[in-house]
């Protein structure tokens, strides 16, 4: 009985709290909200001024009073507070309209590897939002979910997960991870890479919006059959004034040679120390791409030059984790085992 009394005045909810964007699955609806994970802040008052889009469009653009930051840093929270706040607006808009008996039942996805102090601090960060019951779950995990992948049967699976803030490298099998790796090496740091190229080669100082709509617009892994080129406008380091360059593919591909191949290396270490019967399994059915990271053009192909194993790209690889947040929430008791244990027993945040 209060299962039906549940579902009429509360809604459960998936929440991928990325580094880059916030995704939100309601349950019954799908994907409500995919919002940037970045908070503006009035420095003079401590209120929060805009969240998500409306605040990333003042990232570079703000008075001094006004910050635009982002309160998760490498997949974690650097803000509690603020993680807070984007947390309650991002749920409250998810319920807009609505007026709910009970907060909402949230499965949260965290990166592999986080310690136990920082995932109670995304628990905490979801109650004080209004969330009734929280449940987290690894990226890496949530991601087989998601694309629907058996991760519950007795059979080896990889996944390579590339977001925002960290990659994640797991293989997964009878609902548990196997092995897995967690870098610091992805999108953000990515468009680092293409910011100190260009300041290096051409002597112009670009932003970060420039430069991931540059590894969006022409990034390639590979030479493309017809060259890619792209115009910036930047600061000339030299005169200080402002300057437009052409930046082609080439570019782009030395400039993310080094952080590309420390992706490829760690696949190459988890495959190396994953047990020979799961192993082959992997080979057989070969390796699962998500995250931004696999809508660059190439990635499944070095991947593969690598590794010699199949490498099959996620359908809309963005909402992976998301959606399998929301798989997990249709039928919680079935997915209990691919939670992370003892949640409820861990140290308070410091």
């Amino acid at each position: 009985m209060f299962k039906k009394i549940h579902k009429w005045f509360s809604y459960d909810m998936g929440i991928d709290l990325g580094t880059a964007s916030t995704l939100v699955y309601v349950a019954g609806r799908g994907i409500v909200i995919n919002e940037p994970s970045v908070v503006a802040v009035n420095q003079k008052t401590g209120q929060v001024v805009a969240v998500g889009a409306k605040a990333k469009q003042m990232i570079g653009r703000t008075p001094g009073h006004i910050t635009a930051v982002r309160p998760l840093v490498d997949g974690v929270i650097s803000d509690f507070e603020v993680t807070e706040e984007m947390m309650s607006y991002l749920l409250n808009k998810a319920q807009s309209g609505k007026h709910t008996l009970f907060g909402p039942r949230v499965v949260v996805g965290v990166p592999s590897g986080i310690t136990n102090v920082e995932i109670r601090a995304v628990r905490d960060a979801a109650k004080g939002a209004g969330a009734r019951e929280v449940h987290v779950v690894e990226e890496p995990m949530a991601t087989a979910i998601g694309i629907n992948l058996p991760v519950r049967d007795p059979v080896g699976t990889m996944v390579v997960d590339i977001g925002g803030g960290t990659s994640d490298i797991a293989v997964i099998s009878l609902g548990g991870v196997v092995q897995s790796r967690n870098l610091r090496v992805a999108g953000d740091h990515l468009n680092q890479d293409i910011i100190s190229y260009v300041r290096s080669e051409f002597k112009v100082l670009i932003g970060e919006k420039t430069a991931e709509s540059l590894k969006i617009a022409i990034g390639s892994l590979v030479i493309a059959d017809k060259p890619l080129e792209a115009s910036i406008k930047g600061r000339d380091l030299v005169s200080g004034l402002p300057r437009e360059v052409v930046v082609t593919d080439a570019d782009i591909r030395e400039a993310l040679s080094s952080s590309i191949d420390t992706i490829v290396e760690s696949v190459k270490e988890v495959l190396e120390i994953t047990p020979p019967e799961v192993l082959a399994d992997v080979m057989n059915r070969g390796i699962y791409l998500s995250g931004g990271g696999a809508l660059i053009r190439g990635m499944s192909d070095v991947l593969h030059e690598h590794t010699l194993i199949p490498i099959h790209v996620a359908d809309d690889p963005l909402t992976s984790v998301v959606r399998g947040t929301g798989i997990i929430l249709e039928d919680l008791e079935k997915y209990l085992e691919v939670l992370i244990e003892n949640e409820n027993e861990l140290p308070p945040a410091t």
